[in-house]
């Protein structure tokens, strides 16, 4: 059985794309040729900057023969439905058999597909593959159509057996498969003929190509944190930019260089951002200072001077580098210790958040009122709570996060230090973004809480005031990573919060205000009611009075001014958002091991909008629904449920009125009449006290008498009184269980 190797040699391609390339290499060449009929023992994919490679193992030398039968027409058909059999088929009439069938006689055509030896095949497929090639962005050259990521110079592909190996013959564009292929491009500019994959990764290797980016990756790690070791160093991990790197050299030479001393004072995070940047450089550390001392460069080529010209070249263009941000340094410290940040939020007025949402300052005054109302939830001083939001995104405005946005919050740390503000205010600028994924660190100071909160439940109410809500897979605003942080800061914390309350009091109240709160919004408010037809001086003054009213409306119920001004919050946006949040949840929970019907059966209860109850909740039902007692409870309530229901339906009454126990016949209708009181007893209490492990242990204890009831009792008997009473027992079981989750949900 022949092995497979491709090679489809190009200028550079970027180093982002290099992975994701050598994946659809081989998924396309491989599904095309399954779908040929051949089949094969392994393939691996390789990519360097120069180079896409593919190795298939143990390849079919050709693809069975096929035999298929197609049932035609009967023989007494029209002619013309015949023919058109005949030419569907690629037939003649003489090729056809005739068989007896229930309906008559009926034409049927034996097709014959011979196999296809394995070179036509891989040609075909490799064909298709080049022209049709998923690259993000892709460019022509010459006079070609062909479009390829950078102009592709070299196909090889060939077939290796034994007893020697095969150009597998193909043309595209003009370019001819072939056997070779080139070494690195400066240290082995020589062509290379293989003859199989393992003489082609040995012969590359000679010629100082490394085919294999994790190998390319393992040895500038490797080496650079044996160099950093020899100074007494440490290099700063950077698993992205290791990939990124190896993805840039096919020869990797690893040189470390000197930051000169003027900047060596800069933040450590400033240093790594920049070099990691604009250069491509690794920072090396010094643990026992934590400053960054050191930096780690990749060559892609060996030099006489042992990469001493290479290396003065980097420090010489990393100091014009780190001059700028030194400036940057500075003039942002000059700016913070003699302004405290005031100059920084107040130029953010100038700066549009969103069109229909109003200034980044505007927000900052939302973030900041909502912080403040958060405070006393999250464990936070109301004042500090406020203050840290004002200025939480002060550092928008400097000129460090100017030129390096990712270092947001973590200079509005500096800054806040610098302006001699609380420990708390420093921290909560820095973490206040936090959560951003699943797997980032939640912030646990309860000033950062507050703001982190405040900053995320503003943007989704906001959004969702303005109707720009996600659909399908596009979040252009990262409206469902907001809602996760929310609901990892609350979980995480262990905060008890109602969602639905903080969203119509604080936040929307927020966004109304400031939607209608204004000259001009009250003025497109009025037109919309029908102003347009008043004299224009009469609709200024009309604004102006109704802009007023909305600014000085402060009743002592936040929720009757909200009803009062905007009752489309209560049934649109509020509710919404909130089933939003509890999208995210049963994510979030699922990823945990909860299932998705016990979720939904907790979603339906009372009091859905505080997260960290639904969670305790739905933990607990989970927990007993893991037992056999739990299980086969939820098929006795599913039992009465499906009886009650059915007899409601047909009496067309409701049996809600509970059983009455001096008609029980049956000794275990006593029982069940016992257990639930004993149940209730214990369950009332309980979800009082918000324990609801031990809620549904008391539910799980009316397993037995459930049996036992319907096992020995015939609900519907024919004494009318006796079957009332029943029934009515059976929704005293339905309202008892009901009471812990809503068990209708629980699929099985």
């Amino acid at each position: 059985m022949p092995d497979l190797l491709i090679e489809l040699f190009s200028e550079e391609i970027p180093a982002r794309m290099q992975a994701k390339a050598a994946d659809d290499l081989k998924s396309r060449v491989t599904n095309g040729l399954v779908e040929a009929g051949l089949t094969y023992a392994g393939a691996a994919a390789y990519a360097t900057p120069r180079r896409l490679a593919l190795r298939v193992d143990g390849l079919t030398e050709r693809s069975p023969d096929v035999k298929e039968e197609r049932k035609g027409p009967r023989t007494d058909a029209a002619e013309k439905a015949i023919e058109g059999f005949l030419r569907g088929a690629g037939v003649s009439r003489e090729d056809l058999i005739e068989r007896d069938e229930k309906k008559g006689r009926v034409f049927y055509a034996v097709i014959e597909k011979p196999g296809r030896p394995a070179a036509e095949i891989v040609a075909d497929v490799l064909e298709d593959t080049i022209r049709n090639f998923p690259w993000p962005k892709s460019m022509r050259w010459g006079a070609g159509s062909l479009r390829w990521v950078r102009p592709l110079h070299r196909i090889v592909c060939v077939l290796s057996r034994e007893d020697g190996s095969e150009i597998v013959p193909l043309d595209v564009d003009g370019i001819v498969s072939g056997r070779t292929t080139e070494g690195h491009r400066f240290m082995a500019p020589g062509t290379i003929d293989v003859s199989g994959f393992d003489d082609y990764e040995a012969k590359l290797k000679r010629a100082h190509v490394v085919l294999d980016a994790g190998e390319r990756a393992e040895a500038i790690w490797q080496d650079a944190t044996n160099q950093a070791f020899a100074s007494g160093l440490e290099v700063v991990e950077d698993n992205g930019l290791l990939a990124e790197v190896a993805g840039l050299v096919e020869w990797p030479v690893v040189l470390m260089g000197e930051i000169g001393e003027d900047f060596l004072g800069l933040p450590p995070e400033v240093l790594q951002t920049s070099m990691k940047e604009h250069q491509k450089f690794f920072s090396v550390r010094n643990p026992k200072t934590g400053r960054i001392e050191r930096f780690i460069t990749v060559a892609n080529r060996e030099t006489a001077d042992h990469g001493a010209t290479i290396l003065a070249g980097n420090q010489k263009v990393l100091s014009a580098r780190l001059s700028d941000a030194k400036f940057f340094w500075e003039n942002d410290l000059r700016v913070a210790k003699t302004d405290g940040l005031t100059a920084w939020t107040d130029s953010l007025s100038n700066v549009t958040f969103h069109n229909k949402l109003g200034s980044q300052k505007a927000r900052i005054e939302r973030i900041a009122a909502l912080a403040r109302e958060l405070a006393p939830v999250v464990g936070a001083d109301a004042e500090l709570a406020e203050q840290a939001a004002r200025v939480a995104k002060a550092d928008l405005a400097s000129e460090m996060v100017y030129e390096f946005p990712e270092l947001q919050g973590l200079m509005g740390r500096y800054y806040s230090d610098a302006a001699g503000l609380p420990p708390e205010v420093g921290a909560a600028c820095q973490e206040h973004y936090s959560p951003l994924g699943p797997s980032d660190d939640v912030p646990s100071a309860p000033v950062s809480v507050a703001v982190a909160l405040a900053d995320k439940i503003d943007t989704l109410t906001g959004f969702w005031a303005i109707d720009e809500k996600p659909t399908g897979s596009k979040d252009p605003f990262a409206l469902r990573r907001a809602a996760l942080g929310v609901i990892r800061l609350m979980l995480e914390n262990e905060l008890t919060l109602e969602l639905n309350k903080t969203i119509i009091n604080g936040a929307a109240r927020n966004h109304f205000d400031m939607y209608y709160g204004s000259k001009e919004k009250a003025l497109e408010k009025l037109e919309s009611l029908g102003g347009a037809e008043i004299h224009e001086n009469i609709i200024e003054d009309a604004a102006d009075s109704f802009a007023k009213s909305v600014r000085a409306f402060d009743p002592d119920d936040p929720e009757e001014y909200a009803i009062h001004q905007f009752p489309e919050l209560f049934t649109i946006v509020a509710p919404n958002l909130l089933s939003f949040f509890h999208d995210r949840l049963k994510v979030y929970l699922r990823d945990q091991g909860v299932r998705h019907d016990v979720i939904d059966a907790c979603i339906a209860m009372p009091g859905n909008d505080d997260l960290a109850l639904l969670v305790t909740r739905a933990k607990a039902l989970q927990a007993v629904l893991e037992t056999e007692d739990g299980e086969n409870l939820v098929q006795g309530f599913k039992r009465a449920n499906n009886i009650l229901t059915q007899a409601e339906e047909k009496d067309g009454v409701e049996y809600s009125f509970g059983g009455d126990p001096k008609f029980a016949e049956d000794a275990t209708e006593t029982a069940l009449f016992e257990a639930l009181a004993t149940a209730e007893g214990k369950i009332t209490p309980a979800i009082q006290a918000q324990d609801f492990s031990t809620a549904m242990a008391a539910m799980a204890d009316l397993r037995g008498p459930v049996d036992a009831f319907f096992e020995a009792v015939q609900v519907n008997a024919e004494n009318p009184v006796l079957r009332r009473n029943r029934l009515n027992l059976l929704s005293s079981i339905r309202s008892t269980c009901l009471r812990v989750a809503d068990l209708t949900k629980i699929e099985g």
